[in-house]
């Protein structure tokens, strides 16, 4: 049976344009609130005239305010939204992306949130929520959660509130070590930031990202990061990011050695210290202390997260050989990016 909103494309599909087009500016200003007239209108590839109609349009139904600082959100247009956002999902065939590229990966689950964090930044912390959103599903009585480095998920951390923990047991630990990486990014700030921001624990693994084999024996051996690494084992949960291979490698200052290593191999993906090509092969591993890859396969949730049409190449190297319990968050701009083009599942390793 047909659905209701594939009835309207073919009765009213106007409606469903003009519908599409107010949500997306809806949605803007909440996101950008408050805003002025003229930069939303550039924002959204809109001349100031159309603009200008919709904005009175939403006015005039009490979803928005204007003011002299800019435009804001009403308690009424946030309600609309949050109504909105199944439909809107369905209308603009988001549901369909995600199964294609579930079915593709051959992971768990795919959840891709409109627009593109590439041109729109604060798509990324619509990308943060959602995986807020993602984990605090799968929370259990005693948790814990391992989480990398990275720009995304520190963004993460910034999404957590109070209520994430809903009186649950939980500790944040670090993926692996990172010491050697900006510091607002390295997993054991970030694991401090998210126990801070949902009032829960931590604990931290300070040892460098890169180790030689004696330096390695030598850290393995201390009962401290030995204790940090049993809980890193045992968790449940795994959030990380997906660098571009080059990107992450002069982050970490790599030595010329190994970045010659990375170039050559034509490196476009990282997770874990793995760098991978475009075939999904491992051309270059940095030795760390922490989770390793063939240990995802014994975490029932894996969480990934990237956006931005620009990480498509590092997301699909990975998926490759990412565990089949792997969630991906991203946005519409990777996933277009990634339903370009075939992508063959299965492992590589």
């Amino acid at each position: 049976m047909q659905s209701f909103i594939e009835i309207q494309k073919r009765l009213l599909p106007d409606l469903l344009i003009i519908m599409q087009k107010r949500y997306q500016i809806l949605r803007f200003i909440w996101h950008m609130e408050p805003i002025g007239r003229r930069i939303l209108a550039q924002q959204l590839g809109l001349s100031e005239r159309v603009l200008r109609s919709e904005v009175e349009f939403l006015k005039s139904q009490q979803l928005i305010n204007i003011r002299t600082s800019g435009m804001s959100v009403t308690a009424d247009g946030m309600l609309v939204l949050e109504k909105l956002e199944g439909m809107m999902r369905e209308v603009t065939g988001m549901h369909i992306m995600e199964a294609q590229l579930k079915e593709k990966m051959k992971i768990a689950e795919v959840i891709i949130i409109p627009g593109d964090s590439d041109t729109l930044p604060w798509i990324k912390d619509e990308l943060g929520r959602t995986c807020v959103q993602t984990m605090k599903k799968r929370l259990h009585d005693k948790n814990i959660i391992a989480v990398t480095g990275g720009t995304t998920i520190a963004t993460v951390a910034e999404m957590l509130t109070p209520s994430f923990a809903s009186n649950k047991h939980l500790v944040f630990v670090p993926a692996r070590g990172g010491i050697g990486e900006d510091v607002k990014n390295q997993a054991n700030t970030i694991c401090a930031r998210m126990a801070e921001k949902s009032t829960a624990s931590h604990r931290v693994l300070y040892v460098p990202d890169q180790v030689s084999k004696e330096v390695y024996e030598s850290f393995m051996k201390e009962p401290a990061i030995q204790e940090v690494l049993s809980l890193i084992k045992s968790a449940h949960m795994v959030l990380h990011g997906i660098g571009e291979a080059l990107t992450m490698a002069k982050r970490r200052n790599t030595d010329p050695e190994n970045m010659q290593k990375i170039i050559e191999g034509q490196a476009v993906g990282e997770a874990f210290g793995y760098y991978f090509d475009e075939q999904g092969k491992v051309v270059h591993k940095v030795p760390t202390i922490g989770l390793q890859l063939e240990d995802l396969e014994n975490i029932p949730y894996v969480i990934a997260a990237a956006g931005g049409a620009s990480k498509a190449k590092a997301i699909k190297s990975y998926m490759k050989s990412a565990p089949s319990s792997t969630i991906l968050v991203t946005d519409e701009g990777a996933a277009a990016a990634l339903l370009k083009d075939e992508i063959t599942p299965g492992r590589t390793l």
